[in-house]
Order: structure tokens, then C-alpha cells, then sequence
């Protein structure tokens, strides 16, 4: 009778819980037994195991084999466990000695051949492995994505028989060493892309500064794509944090992440066709969702009426939080989604307001689709017009600041807002509100009178007073002014052309 103890990782949401692969070997009848919850994928590893073991030159034990992947209630799926179990088999019938498996991790799926084959979500597991102190041996196509951990020695491996000789100390395998060199984000768009359009790139600046959502309404033709493309390349650069936050949930559904660009923020723009699962994330195996991919980015919704009315609620939660949970019968699972929404809309179902073609009511009932409680989440409603006949070739002229530009004011504005509050403005709370935007007696009255005539809710109060906040910010004042206030409220176009309707 032997044993063998080998260390791996299994994937749950962005976490990567240790797995101990324990291999016993008794004497009977020929067997092959893989408990400790395995799915279909998992139990498939006993006949991938077998002829990789046979076709790299091993002998396979005609013995009783009992593979248990412990904790026996974590369930465990994909073919990330294969190397492991295949050198705990090794090791468990005197090949190799136990003793060397103590300060290794191993993950990586075989072939038959013996070639080991790339898995998702090595970042997360490369992470846990640097935490616990030991050596990540994972497969080569994954070595490149696993280098973003820092102080991890990784061996990137493409044979079983090559992991095999380096733990025998045979022919070791060199560390592997990053080629790339890390780039600062890079965008092939600019905003000076954009023909005109001076108050929705303004609007765009301040949802920049402040972490905002933001709302495009307008005709078709007059650029909110483009605009709302553009946003990433004026936010801030990320973070190695942030960034390593963002490359970990494309790891876990299998995206390559590139060292080269992995600091670049993720635009995601769905169709409006998308279920509530594709956003939110779900299925019998938690996956993250499209607000999980667009983390530390932004989450683009063009056509937003298009959307199911029930698809567009469940972000409700996720915009407030920045946070999304999971619950099935059998696995929990939460994934950040910390992203910034813009969307985009034409103002009726036509495609204009003053077109002749929609009925007060049919565009009523258009605008309808969107939910209030929606809507109280989005800071910014900007009105994109079409560009006048005679101003246009003047406009083609003059597109305006280069996203540069642009980017270095927020990012002064940004860096007042850390240091203030420690936060972006659209993260505060509504007691940290009534700190940092403290207004005079005379606005206070004057936003008041304003609210109850736009018919804007306690949410919304507040919603304006951020966004004044981040204008003050820009214009690097301490104080909010009642310019600001103003435009401020110049950005709540849906409101007033709800409002315009309501009273036709």
C-alpha cells in the first residue's frame, strides 16, 4: 500500500481554494475511483490520466487507485486536476519521491499524448499559489498570463514527462521569465474621432472626474457610440491592483491576458438581445457576466429601450453595490463588477421627437421600457442634437481637446477626490454627501425649488449634488457653486423631455 499527497487549485469565482489530491494505491482487482465530488468533466480525467501515463513512457499501476480530491463538499469541475493526479499516481507507486511534491502546485489539463493543455483561470491561481508560499508549476500556454503575480516562481510546462524529470531533478525546467515589457494603456480612439458634440464631450469629462453613469439621447447619426467609446481613453490609467482585479475574472472564463496590454480597461458592449444571465452572470457553474468582464471599465448599452425591462432592473443592485452574487443549489459565487454604465438611446421609437412619425403616447410608452428606479441611477442624462446643415463643415474643423488633454484634467480632479474622500464622487454615501457638498443656504434653496419641479427623487437629489461636485472639482474649486448646481441640472434631459410629455 502507498500514498501520495499532491496540491492543486480548483476554480471558484475569483477564488482558487486549495485542493489536496490524495492517491492510494492498494492491492486487488484493477480500479480506477476518483471521489471528493467530481462532475462528468472531472471523472473523465481517469481515462486521460491513464493514456497520458502509458503514451509518456510510464508504467501504470495494475492496482486499486483511489483518487480523492478533498474538501470532499467543494465540487469540482473541468480537466485543471489531470497533471495532478497523474504525478500523484507516479509518486504513490515509488517513481517519484513524495517528499519533492511538498512545495509544488500543479494544474494543467493532458492529452493523450502527454501534452499538457492550457486552463482558465491560472491569474487566480498563480495568486493563491504566491500567498501559500510555494512553486506553481502550471501549463506553458499559461506561464505568460501567471507572470503578472509578482515574487512567483513559475514553471511553464508542456509535457507530463518534462514535469516529471524536473522533480526528479533530472533536467529541471528554467523559471519562466517575462518578455513582454508592461505598456502603458494604448487606445486607437480619440476623442477629437468625434465631429462637435461640445456638451456631450463636456458631459463626458465630468463622468470621467467623477466615476459617473451617464444616459445618450438622440437621434440616430449623431455619435453617441463614438462618444461613449471614447470614454476609456480619457479615465484614469489603472492601477496594478485594479488591473490584476480585471485580468483575474477574463482568466477564470478563459479570455488570454496579455502582459503587453493587460493594463488597458475593458469596454464591453453587449447586444440588446443579452439575457439577464449573460449580464449579471449564472448558470449551473457560476460564470461571470458581462458587468464582471466591463470591472474597472465600462459597460456600454446602446438601444437601451431594446432591453428587456426585467434584464435592465437586475443591474440595479450591481450599480449600487459594485458587487455581484451568485446563489445556486450547490455552489455560491460572488464577482466584482465595480463598472462605469454609459448607454445610449433615440428619443422615440422613430428615431426622433419632431419627425411627424410617433404619437405623444407611443413615445410615452417608448421612453416607458426604462424603469424610474433605473433611471435613478444614471447621473448624467446628456441630449446629443444633430449637428445643424450650415455649421457643419465649420464643425469638421474644429473636433475639439485630444483625449490627453482631457484625461489630465481628470485625472487632477480625481486626485482631489481620493485625497478628500478617499473615493470617487459617485461612490459616496449620503452621509459622506452631506460632507463633502455642503451648499449655502441661498443654493440649498435654489436645487430645491429645482428638484420639485423636475419632480426628481431623494436619489436623484443626491445624484446632482455628485456630479456638481465633480464640476467644482474641475474647476478646481472647494466650494460648489451655483454655476455648478446649474449645470448640473442641465444634464437631466430625459427628465425634462419626460416632463415635456406628460404635460402635451
Amino acid at each position: 500500500m502507498s500514498l501520495a499527497l499532491v496540491f492543486s487549485r480548483a476554480s471558484v469565482g475569483i477564488d482558487a481554494p486549495l485542493i489536496h489530491v490524495e492517491v492510494h494505491l492498494a492491492n486487488g482487482l484493477p480500479s480506477f475511483n476518483l471521489v471528493g465530488l467530481p462532475e462528468a468533466s472531472v471523472r473523465e480525467a481517469k481515462d486521460r490520466v491513464r493514456s497520458a501515463l502509458i503514451n509518456s513512457g510510464f508504467e501504470f499501476p495494475a492496482k486499486r487507485i483511489t483518487v480523492n480530491l478533498a474538501p470532499a463538499d467543494l465540487p469540482k469541475d473541468g480537466g485543471r486536476f489531470d497533471l495532478a493526479i497523474a504525478i500523484g499516481i507516479i509518486a504513490a507507486n515509488y517513481q517519484l519521491p513524495a517528499a519533492q511534491l511538498q512545495q509544488l502546485e500543479l494544474v494543467g489539463e493532458l492529452a493523450l499524448s502527454g501534452e499538457i493543455r492550457a486552463v482558465s483561470g491560472a491569474l487566480p491561481f498563480a495568486y493563491a499559489c504566491s500567498q501559500a508560499n510555494r512553486q506553481a508549476i502550471l501549463p506553458g500556454d499559461n506561464a505568460a498570463e501567471a507572470s503578472l503575480i509578482k515574487d512567483l516562481k513559475i514553471i511553464g510546462a508542456h509535457q507530463l514527462l518534462d514535469v516529471f524529470n524536473h522533480i526528479m531533478g533530472q533536467k529541471p525546467l528554467a523559471y519562466f521569465q517575462v518578455n513582454a515589457t508592461p505598456q502603458e494603456a494604448h487606445y486607437d480612439n480619440d476623442l477629437q474621432d468625434v465631429v462637435g458634440q461640445s456638451s456631450a464631450k463636456r458631459a463626458l469629462e465630468i463622468a470621467a472626474a467623477g466615476s459617473h453613469n451617464l444616459l445618450f439621447t438622440g437621434p440616430p447619426g449623431t455619435g453617441k457610440t463614438m462618444l461613449a467609446s471614447r470614454l476609456i481613453t480619457i479615465l484614469p490609467p489603472m492601477s496594478d491592483e485594479e488591473a490584476l482585479a480585471s485580468a483575474a475574472i477574463h482568466s477564470i472564463v478563459g479570455k488570454p491576458v496579455d502582459p503587453a496590454t493587460w493594463k488597458q480597461r475593458p469596454f464591453r458592449h453587449p447586444h440588446h438581445t443579452s439575457s439577464a444571465v449573460a449580464l449579471v452572470g449564472g448558470g449551473s457553474i457560476p460564470r461571470p457576466g458581462e458587468i464582471s468582464l466591463a470591472h474597472h471599465g465600462v459597460l456600454f448599452l446602446d438601444e437601451l429601450p431594446e432591453f428587456d425591462r426585467k434584464v435592465l432592473d437586475v443591474l440595479r443592485e450591481p450599480l449600487e453595490s459594485g458587487t455581484v452574487s451568485i446563489s445556486r443549489a450547490a455552489r455560491q459565487a460572488q464577482f466584482p463588477a465595480q463598472f462605469q454604465l454609459v448607454a445610449a438611446m433615440n428619443p422615440s421609437p422613430t428615431g426622433s421627437l419632431n419627425d411627424g412619425r410617433s404619437t405623444s403616447e407611443q413615445i410615452l410608452r417608448y421612453l416607458n421600457r426604462i424603469s424610474g428606479p433605473f433611471l435613478d441611477r444614471i447621473d448624467l442624462q446628456v441630449d446629443v442634437p444633430k449637428l445643424p446643415a450650415n455649421d457643419f463643415s465649420e464643425q469638421v474643423k474644429q473636433r475639439g481637446e485630444s483625449s490627453n488633454v482631457v484625461r489630465q484634467r481628470v485625472l487632477i480632479a480625481r486626485q482631489l477626490q481620493l485625497t478628500r474622500a478617499g473615493k470617487t464622487n459617485a461612490q459616496l454615501g449620503s452621509k459622506e454627501v452631506d460632507i463633502h457638498c455642503k451648499l449655502s443656504n441661498e443654493d440649498q434653496l435654489f436645487l430645491q425649488r429645482a428638484v420639485e419641479k423636475l419632480g426628481l427623487s431623494l436619489r436623484t437629489y443626491h445624484r446632482v449634488l455628485k456630479v456638481a461636485r465633480s464640476i467644482a472639482d474641475l474647476a478646481n474649486c472647494a466650494q460648489i457653486q451655483r454655476s455648478h448646481l446649474a449645470e448640473a441640472l442641465h444634464y437631466r434631459a430625459f427628465d425634462r423631455m419626460l416632463a415635456q410629455l406628460a404635460n402635451n
